[in-house]
């Protein structure tokens, strides 16, 4: 299967412009080592049965061999040599040149590092695919024209279908799915993330031991409660419910699901426009991708058929993961707003510029009228703020979204966009 082009590559090509090297992370299986051999012009891989006794050897007691070959030389599995990791550092002080290194590896494996590396290792997250790097959104909206142009935009039209969208929900964006020929073996990929998550690379992160039985009873609850403000303790209590584990344990637990980038909560927005005890400020609840929740809750896209409720949250998580990707160029980074008195954002998107916008994620267009009436009075709030805080005025909104499941994308009369997300990329 031919390579397919991931939103990553350019932002790749300028770590290794601004960088002597660059360490690449992100979840098992987003495909780091195939984006970083697109760009490697030699390749020391650790994980080769034929070599790898030789190479750990050597790296064991003259790493600086391993780095003599053509750059960018591109280490993979890198953690199973960890003193590279200074080797490279020095190497990049000593060259004094961009672009020699590319270092990428399992997340199931935590090195403790003796420098840091700043500003000679520069590190670059990676996501899951989005639906446009998998070719099911049409990219016929782009987001950073949208921020740049708005008045340009004149509607779109989607051709992914509530059925392909379930699907993709299920499937998730792990690029061995996609080389998968039946419907079933795509849908296998996750689950069995899922399965190793749990049993395997939750010990392995730190060589500590710790029981699969409370990891898959986390994940699920997790699950269960993603992209909703389900506190800390709620979700302990639920584990703890049916498992004999203590709070400190659950925390630790949480902290390694963390370090695989298997959970990635989003944080809340906390802007001045109302007191402070007004704005909820627990995180709301996320996975890197919707399909870990699909697999550790034992559901296929038919269950869907039936609960539209779940169905909408896992379009949210699916939503802020393409957002994350999308925005990736310019840093973006997403939040959420949602106060005491029921006003909500379910992500705030902030560029590395200062603009932002506000969104909504809405899987059918009868959400859409209360969604836009939300985004306005939020807008309304931080007008109604700058009246009187003329020293520090708030900046207003540069866009008011509405992603949806739906076909048709426009601009309505309140200046609120409609977004399938089906038309969105980068």
């Amino acid at each position: 299967m031919s390579y397919k082009k991931r939103i990553i590559d350019d932002e790749l090509n300028l770590k290794l412009e601004s960088f002597g090297a660059t360490l690449i992370v992100g979840p098992k299986g987003c495909g780091k080592t195939t984006s970083a051999k697109q760009k490697a012009k030699s390749i020391v891989e650790f994980q080769d049965e034929e070599q790898r006794e030789n190479l750990l050897a050597v790296a064991n007691t003259a790493p600086s061999k391993l780095l003599i070959g053509e750059t960018p030389r591109l280490f993979d599995e890198w953690q199973d040599a960890p003193k590279l990791w200074g080797t490279i550092r020095k190497s990049v002080d000593d060259i004094g040149k961009n672009g020699l290194y590319i270092l990428t590896g399992s997340s199931s494996k935590d090195i403790k590092k003796a420098h840091t590396g700043t500003l000679r290792i520069s590190q670059l997250n990676m996501y899951p695919m989005s639906l446009y790097e998998s070719e099911e959104s049409n990219g016929s909206v782009s987001l950073i024209d949208l921020f740049n142009n708005p008045d340009n935009f004149d509607g779109c039209v989607s051709n992914l279908s509530i059925d392909g969208l379930v699907f993709a929900i299920c499937r998730g964006g792990w690029p061995q799915s996609l080389r998968n020929e039946t419907p079933r073996s795509k849908l296998e990929v996750a689950k069995d993330l899922f399965r190793q998550t749990y049993s395997v690379d939750i010990s392995n992160i730190d060589d500590k031991k710790r029981n699969p039985k409370w990891a898959q009873a986390i994940l699920q609850s997790y699950s269960r409660n993603i992209c909703t403000l389900a506190d800390s303790r709620t979700i302990y209590g639920d584990v703890a419910a049916n498992n004999n584990i203590s709070e400190s344990s659950y925390y630790d637990y949480i902290q390694a699901l963390e370090k695989l980038y298997i959970i990635e909560d989003v944080d809340a927005w906390s802007p001045a426009i109302r007191s402070k005890t007004a704005i909820r400020s627990s995180k709301k609840r996320n996975l890197i991708d919707p399909s870990i929740a699909v697999a550790a809750l034992g559901m296929s896209p038919e269950y869907f058929n039936t609960d539209f409720k779940t169905l909408g949250f896992l379009f949210e998580s699916l939503c802020l993961r393409d957002l994350k990707v999308y925005s990736s160029s310019m840093d973006g980074n997403i939040s959420y707003y949602h106060d005491r008195y029921g006003l909500e954002a379910d992500g705030v998107l902030h560029l590395n510029d200062g603009r932002y916008a506000l969104i909504e994620f809405k899987l059918g267009a009868h959400e859409i009228d209360d969604a836009a009436k939300h985004l306005n009075q939020i807008e309304h709030l931080i007008n109604e703020y700058n009246k009187t805080e003329k020293q520090c005025p708030m900046h207003l909104p540069n866009l008011k979204l509405v992603i949806t499941g739906t076909q048709y994308g426009y601009r309505r009369d309140d200046g609120v966009f409609v977004i399938p997300i089906g038309c969105l990329k980068d």
